[in-house]
């Protein structure tokens, strides 16, 4: 660890590595949502969803490492047991239990919003405490925007395909 990475730090670091963490938790559970979701799908323009359910994961995973080599360089330790994830996590884990296309789609939004507002919290928190974390949380969120787009515009089309066909 740099002594210098966390002597920036202008806010209460272990409260931060607390936020930090949670939001690590939150992206392994949304990897694997979206793992499994594109494993389990099925319905109209399952194809699509798959894709785009597969890219979402990787992206999560990315954002989890991010998100644990921040934790590392402020002296902290990444959560380290998955038996933690739901027990700290702000967005909760949905399981695809109906694997029907909408529902999974559904399920994702619901789970993306839940991010969107954890890390515009926790850009407000770092605004002026931490720039490094601050510039992290942001390539984040902006991907997250991203993902809940994309995902709101595969639910329109099965919504318009699926009208057309009646």
């Amino acid at each position: 660890m740099g002594q210098k990475g966390r002597e920036i730090v202008k806010m209460n670091v272990d409260e931060l590595l607390t936020l930090l963490n949670k939001a690590l938790a939150d992206e392994w559970l949304a990897y694997y949502q979206y793992w499994i979701g594109a494993k389990v799908v099925k319905g109209p323009m399952k194809d699509a969803v798959i894709a785009e359910l597969t890219l979402h994961a990787t992206e999560e995973l990315s954002h989890a490492e991010l998100i644990s080599t921040r934790i590392i360089q402020l002296g902290g330790t990444p959560v380290l047991s998955p038996d933690e994830w739901t027990k700290i996590s702000n967005c909760a884990y949905d399981a695809p239990v109906n694997p029907y296309v909408e529902v999974v789609l559904e399920q994702n939004i619901k789970g993306e919003q839940c991010a969107i507002k954890t890390y515009s919290e926790l850009l407000d928190i770092t605004r002026e405490g931490d720039p490094v974390t601050y510039n992290i949380i942001l390539t984040i969120l902006s991907q997250e925007v991203e993902h809940e787009e994309d995902l709101s515009s595969l639910k329109e089309d099965l919504e318009l395909m699926l009208s057309r066909g009646k």
